[in-house]
């Protein structure tokens, strides 16, 4: 069946003066609007039928999933995926122990039989049709209602359209666009027996690591595969050793010939987010406290890791996917920050607004329509920023797999269970209890009463030092502390707390944890653990917090759509939402870059780059049997893979197209839909772009097909993955 979508998506929700002329690479386009693009992309030489992308159940879509943070495509018919290294990073940690650390050394499965597991919450999502909603969701809300009414009515109304579309069995999300303009259904089938089946060992999949991390030139292999299971029924099952491959409808063909400067090329995954159509004033605040605030406590979250786990190889496992996640962000928010101020996007951005409110000031009809809008986010904003101190502090102590936070997500379940399922807040509906208790348990490899004890530590400091029209009451109350309090004494408090609260800890053993999952909050509270005695004691505070955001939602779910009606009409033409994690498709071309003045990037990047930087230690450790390959080569061996124009295999390469986190392992297609390449990153001069687009120096990073085949042909000899594939 294809997507059901109404005509206004196509020729009105998204069109309101004839098509602006916007650079060709820019916009995360939802497939649906892909038709109307046919003369941009016939510019750039494309004889195919747009129309094509449209279809999210036919071919190439069809074969486009998402892993949930990560994308990936199928690329056999007995539901082979292929996504980024770093999207494997997960599986690999599951199934590493020191004396087999697949993290450091890879791995294949040379038969189904020696497929991994990739442990519980692991998940490949396939969208199968997308249905306008917005009459559903937002039609005939009485207008008297209050804004924690609106947020009400709403939310009701998403939980039920959700339930409804979920009967069919499928995995169903109800999301808004369009700063709360539109809705849209999106339907997924869901398969949560996913396997490891190949991935590189770190010389290769994470070649360069922090170093070249956002960087040109890159020579990384960033790709891993794995396989999709389901029931002898064909349908989505747990793990067992019963289970079948799944069969996809569609799969994509892996080009042996990958892509070459100038080529035009289209990229097909699921962008986490943008914040392209924020104010001057959220962007701001975003370069004066929020970035500054995630860099510093970034460095100092690595310090504490490497402190923490040295000379225990067990405890580096653990914090592997922590610490990667921390360095990422670290060095992509360092970019944004420098975009953002040296670059001058923030200047740009007030420009921008300024532009705006003198266009809706000029004319009385604009004014009466929106000008009431912006000032009221903007009182909004500056309401919000008088906690946010507390606010962000109270949301760190609940760290993700950490005691409190699973504490916390106990005694909330507990409190939920008894309702029914349409009043419960939706994390905690039924359709969420299998994620939760996947998590329950995912925590045993990662969890480990030393990290957690460090981490926390960190995070009651950070509420110790809070001013006092922020304090944490029922934290100072437990603790011991007081506002302006010396930072040694604190330190004492927090220590001789932490002292006591962790060796009565109950919650760091999987079948404690699993137990409390089902019970009443009286049991859990009668547990004694001091984890769930202070979550019930923050409990009020954070529901305080989530009550006066639901009303700040229902007042945005006024505004929003009013400002950003406003931004459509006074830019014109058609319009890519920001990116939400839905499927998007964006566009470009195979193009270098000159990053500044004096300095001029190719677009290709290849073996020999690996040699040059090879040193034989660290980030820059290229595996002999890849150096041994690489002297072949340079030795007579014939190749396939070899560029006849660079004389060389490529590894990397760069496109000018509009990409974001979330598209990693993004399928990189060519004008005939092969795959001729896997998005995995940005380059650090323009990561800014996610708040306002550079329509000159913006690059995305992939690499090239034809060295994840050399790799997999002359390195790792992983010949079955090879002939599954069957190349073109």
């Amino acid at each position: 069946m294809k997507p059901t979508l109404s005509a206004a998506l196509l020729l009105g929700a998204f069109t309101l003066l004839p098509v602006s002329p916007l650079p060709a690479n820019e916009g995360m386009w939802m497939p649906q609007q892909i038709p109307a693009l046919a003369s941009r992309l016939k510019g750039l030489g494309f004889t195919g039928d747009p129309g094509t992308f449209a279809d999210l159940t036919g071919f190439p879509m069809g074969a486009i999933v998402s892993l949930g943070g990560c994308s990936a495509s199928f690329v056999s018919p007995d539901g082979l995926i292929v996504t980024n290294h770093h999207c494997v990073q997960g599986a690999l940690q599951y199934n590493s122990t020191p004396d087999r650390n697949l993290i450091e050394n890879g791995f294949l499965a040379k038969s189904r039989g020696e497929e991994l597991w990739n442990g519980p919450g692991s998940r490949v999502f396939v969208t199968v049709s997308v249905k306008e909603v917005t009459d559903e969701i937002l039609g005939e809300i009485p207008a008297k209602a209050t804004d924690r009414q609106r947020f009400d009515w709403i939310e009701r109304r998403t939980k039920e359209r959700t339930a409804g579309c979920e009967k069919g069995g499928l995995r169903c999300r109800v999301a808004s666009f369009f700063e709360g303009k539109s809705y849209f259904e999106i339907s997924q089938l869901e398969i949560n027996d996913v396997r490891l089946v190949y991935a590189p060992g770190k010389g290769i999949g994470n070649f360069g690591g922090e170093t070249d991390n956002w960087q040109w030139p890159r020579h990384t292999g960033d790709f891993g595969f794995y396989r999709a299971y389901v029931g002898k029924d064909g349908k989505p099952a747990g793990f067992s050793k019963e289970n079948l491959p799944y069969h996809p409808k569609h799969w994509l063909t892996v080009s042996t010939k990958g892509a070459a400067p100038e080529d035009l090329v289209f990229v097909a995954g699921y962008p986490g987010r943008t914040q392209r159509h924020e104010t001057y004033e959220q962007v701001k605040e975003r370069t004066e406290w929020t970035l500054p605030r995630a860099i510093r406590r970034s460095r100092e979250q690595l310090a504490l890791i490497e402190e923490v786990t040295r000379g225990d190889k067990a405890l580096v496992i653990k914090a592997e996917q922590r610490k990667r996640g921390l360095n990422n962000g670290l060095t992509k928010n360092v970019g944004v920050l420098d975009g953002l101020v040296r670059g001058g996007l923030l200047a740009r951005k007030e420009a921008q607004q300024r532009d705006l409110v003198a266009w809706i000031a000029a004319d009385g009809s604009r004014q009466a329509e929106f000008g009431a809008a912006l000032p009221a986010l903007l009182a909004m904003q500056a309401e919000r920023e008088k906690s946010r101190e507390q606010n962000a502090v109270l949301a760190g102590l609940n760290a993700p797999g950490s005691l409190l936070q699973t504490a916390d997500t106990l005694c909330r379940n507990s409190l939920e269970r008894p309702k029914k399922d349409l009043d419960r807040d939706p994390a905690f509906q039924e359709r969420n209890w299998s994620r939760t208790r996947e998590a329950l348990e995912r925590m045993e490899k990662t969890y480990d009463p030393r990290l957690d004890r460090a981490f926390f530590r960190y995070s009651l400091l950070e509420a110790a030092a809070l001013p006092a029209g922020q304090r944490i009451a029922p934290l100072d109350t437990a603790i011991g502390l007081t506002a302006g309090m010396p930072a040694a004494s604190a330190a004492k408090a927090v220590d001789t707390w932490l002292d006591a609260a962790y060796p009565k800890a109950t919650l760091g053993d999987k079948a404690v944890r699993l137990a409390c999952f089902t019970r009443p909050i009286e049991e859990i509270a009668a547990s004694g653990d001091p984890f769930v005695r202070l979550a019930i004691a923050l409990h009020p505070l954070h529901e305080a917090v989530r009550e006066k955001e639901k009303s700040d939602e229902g007042r945005r779910s006024l505004l929003g759509p009013r400002y950003m009606q406003a931004l459509l009409a006074k830019e014109g033409g058609l319009v890519a939402p920001d990116a939400n994690s839905t499927l998007r498709v964006t566009y470009g071309t195979l193009k270098g870059v000159s990053p500044r003045d004096g300095m001029t990037y190719s677009p290709q990047s290849t073996l020999q780059g690996i040699v040059e930087k090879h040193t034989g230690k660290g980030e820059f450790d290229a595996p002999k049997a890849e150096l041994d390959a690489i002297q072949a080569l340079r030795s007579g061996r014939k190749s396939p893979y070899v560029d006849p124009k660079r004389k060389d295999v490529p590894v990397d390469y760069l496109s000018d197209v509009d990409t974001t986190g979330g598209n990693s392992g993004s399928a990189t297609l060519n004008s005939k839909n092969e795959l001729v390449g896997l998005l995995f990153d940005g380059t650090f001069d323009t990561v800014a772009s996610d708040f306002l687009f550079d329509r000159e120096k913006t690059r995305s990073i992939h690499v090239d097909t034809r060295y994840l085949l050399w790799v997999m042909t002359e390195v790792d000899r992983a010949t079955n993955v090879l002939e599954e594939m069957k190349l073109n």
